[in-house]
């Protein structure tokens, strides 16, 4: 279903699930590229880009967002048609675009002031929001990265897999989002896109240095995560190594012992056999010969 704010001469069209009724709608009142549509159409996420046309712009662009359990991140796309007097945004989850929408027809419905009047001030107000809101997205994951930290030292191996793994996980989703996208904002900043009406260079500018912003925490928390992972896996080797070290002097400490027990259990004449203190006197040896085991372990350093 579309939906449409208008304000002067300026429309502002909201697809949400888009029909091929929107579609045809799309070709007869505004005669956009058939390639476009089909781009519209598609099921699967397009690579970022802008088209160049004689009287319109065509954009798809990436933004994160969460899933339903708000543990993993997921490509959201938005395509954005932008004309002398018209928006059209479009796609099939943007809850971001829609609240937005949302809020501006509240804003005319109360006869208040919107803040834009131009296609051009429409489109960056859209991509502003959209920059906000993904800023405070990544900042999350970031707090994500630092709850990974501190959990590090804790004996709790199988939850720090887990919220190691989850995060590299999103932070790698976040790459593939905002770094093809690089080129296609510094598309308006270098003024290859023409603005219609206003010059936005300095608002363009703006966008961008969010997008920067973004992507720089973003190689922070990817270096961070690694660094992280390294630590866990430094730790659990030492861990283990540990453990085998015990397993080893326990091992070496039996042994001899095993051999003493394996002598006098065989069915032949041994020293010591008619001694009614026997027991004892082999007892002793053995636990004297585990002590004398034990000082030597503990002066060589190895436990």
């Amino acid at each position: 279903m579309i939906e449409t704010i208008r304000i002067g001469t300026l429309r502002w069209h909201h697809i949400l699930n888009p029909t091929e009724q929107d579609f045809s709608f799309l070709l007869e009142h505004f005669h956009f590229h058939p390639l476009d549509i089909e781009d519209c159409r598609s099921l699967v996420n397009q690579r970022p880009k802008i088209d160049v046309y004689d009287d319109y712009y065509f954009m798809i662009l990436h933004f994160p967002g969460f899933d339903k359990t708000r543990n993993f991140v997921r490509t959201r796309e938005e395509k954005i048609f932008w004309g002398r007097d018209f928006v059209v945004t479009m796609g099939k989850v943007h809850s971001e675009v829609s609240e937005l929408f949302r809020k501006t027809r509240q804003l005319i419905d109360n006869h208040e002031e919107t803040g834009f009047a131009t296609s051009d001030a429409l489109l960056y107000l859209i991509l502003e929001h959209l920059m906000k809101e993904s800023y405070i997205l990544v900042r999350y994951i970031g707090d994500q990265v630092d709850q990974a930290g501190r959990m590090l030292f804790e004996r709790k191996t199988l939850s720090i897999i887990e919220k190691i793994s989850v995060t590299r996980r999103n932070i790698i989703i976040l790459n593939t989002i905002f770094k093809p996208q690089l080129p296609v904002f510094n598309k308006f900043e270098t003024g290859e896109i023409q603005s219609f009406a206003e010059s936005m260079e300095e608002y363009w500018g703006n966008i961008l240095d969010y997008h920067q912003k973004i992507w720089d925490l973003i190689e922070d928390y990817s270096e961070l995560i690694e660094g992280y992972s390294k630590t866990f896996d430094s730790l659990q080797t030492n861990r283990t190594n540990e453990i085998m070290k015990m397993l080893t002097i326990v091992s070496a400490i039996v042994l001899p012992l095993t051999f003493v027990t394996g002598i006098y259990g065989m069915n032949i004449i041994l020293p010591l056999q008619e001694y009614k203190h026997a027991f004892e006197i082999i007892l002793g040896f053995m636990a004297l010969l585990a002590g004398v085991m034990l000082y030597y372990f503990r002066k060589r350093n190895w436990m």
